[in-house]
């Protein structure tokens, strides 16, 4: 378990350097300074001693270092020729390299003023199918083997590097290269997004029952956001939110999860620590969005002081949170567990508005009974219960949030 944990904090750090080198792909500064902070920020990701990032020119073809870090013995700059068949090796490899005696010479010379053997593992940067540069990493501490956790999370960066490398080599007009940046930009959020949902996919593997469970909840959470008008930097921080919301289950042991009976006090206890535990993994990690870290540690807590771990009340639990707890509780009710069978969509949201104001907050349950309503009708919007067949009448949701209105505003009933 302590390597999948330390496997997870990778891919977090993974993650934490992504949101680092978005502002670092695009500012105006000089490029031997962005290239620095690429590099440290890939050599961090990979847990590497040393590193070495590369240009690549065609004519002739020669590997030339922009930077380099943490080699005792670094030519400035350091160059290494390429042969047609090196150039041809780095640009079909469909991932980082690790090297060793027999492979130095499929990639890389002896002749230029570094050795080859120095670099334990290359990652080629390619844009648009061509090769712009390589990243050469040495040492790791301890003399440690790149593992498949280090070339993942190399693979993820290498890619924006690549297209900052890219960038710097070509000669644009002003317009062209503003045109470029705001691509570059777009394409690292959208690439954020999805190594977030990779991250998801690997929380949820310890339980075969809540497979997707943690997707789920980040699309729920981001629906109930739409659905109360806010902007799309707070859906995002949502989505995200949600994706993360459980990471703290990795640190419970896995037969918990496949009980079919109640927990006993203490099974309760270690379960309910998945929040600190997750609070503890995430506080320290950069995100775009500063709540996560608070959303792991409160999703369980409940307006009327009953949830754990911090026993907040009403207003002390953050909107954000809020929003989490009914998306993370409604997708509970509705996936089998292994203690009872799923609930139908229409119990699920009856039990929601039974507990609200009391435990969950009746503006997000309205705004989730909102979106179950358009996939109830048909709407054009992509559905909220992908997959899943709904079975409650739209006009049965009308009712429910009728009646939850009522609740809350004694007797003043607004329709939805």
């Amino acid at each position: 378990m302590a390597i999948q944990t330390n496997n997870l904090r990778r891919l977090l750090h993974t993650v934490e350097a992504l949101s680092e080198l978005g502002p670092a792909l695009t500012a105006e500064r000089e490029f031997s300074e962005t290239s620095r902070l690429m590099l440290s920020a890939v050599m961090e990701a990979a847990g590497a001693r040393e590193g070495a990032l590369f240009l690549f020119s065609e004519k002739p073809a020669v590997l030339t270092s922009t930077t380099a870090l943490g080699f005792a013995l670094m030519p400035d700059p350091a160059f290494i020729p390429l042969l047609p068949k090196h150039v041809h090796a780095l640009t079909a490899a469909r991932g980082p390299i690790v090297l060793n005696s027999s492979t130095y010479s499929v990639f890389l010379s002896s002749n230029g003023n570094v050795a080859p053997e120095l670099f334990k593992c290359l990652a080629p940067l390619k844009a648009g199918g061509r090769l712009a540069g390589v990243i050469g990493l040495g040492r790791r501490p301890g003399e440690a083997l790149y593992e498949d956790s280090e070339l993942d999370a190399l693979e993820l960066l290498c890619s924006y590097v690549a297209l900052a490398v890219q960038n710097h080599a070509l000669t644009q007009t002003i317009a062209q290269r503003v045109s470029e940046n705001l691509r570059l930009m777009a394409s690292l959020h959208g690439f954020y997004d999805n190594a977030l949902e990779a991250f998801a996919s690997a929380i949820d593997v310890k339980h075969v029952n809540i497979h997707g469970h943690s997707l789920r909840v980040g699309r729920y959470a981001a629906a109930i956001g739409d659905a109360m008008g806010m902007d799309p930097n707070e859906v995002a921080s949502l989505r995200s939110a949600g994706y993360l919301h459980d990471i703290g289950k990795v640190a419970v042991d896995r037969r918990l999860f496949g009980k079919t009976s109640a927990l006993d006090p203490d099974e309760f206890r270690e379960m309910a620590d998945h929040t600190t535990v997750g609070h503890q993994i995430v506080r320290s990690v950069t995100f775009p969005w500063p709540r996560i870290p608070e959303t792991v540690r409160w999703h369980h807590e409940r307006s009327d002081g009953s949830g754990y771990p911090d026993k907040l009340m009403q207003e002390e639990v953050p909107l954000s949170v809020r929003i989490i707890g009914v998306a993370d509780s409604f997708d509970a009710m509705t996936t089998v567990r292994p203690y009872r069978a799923p609930l139908s969509i229409g119990s699920a949201l009856s039990d929601l508005v039974r507990l609200a104001p009391e435990k969950f907050d009746p503006n997000v349950v309205q705004a989730l009974l909102i979106q179950v309503r358009r996939d109830a009708v048909g709407s054009s919007r992509t559905p909220l219960l992908e997959g899943t067949s709904v079975n409650i009448a739209a006009a049965d949701i009308d009712h429910l949030a009728a009646t939850l209105q009522h609740k809350v505003s004694r007797g003043k009933i607004i329709s939805i």
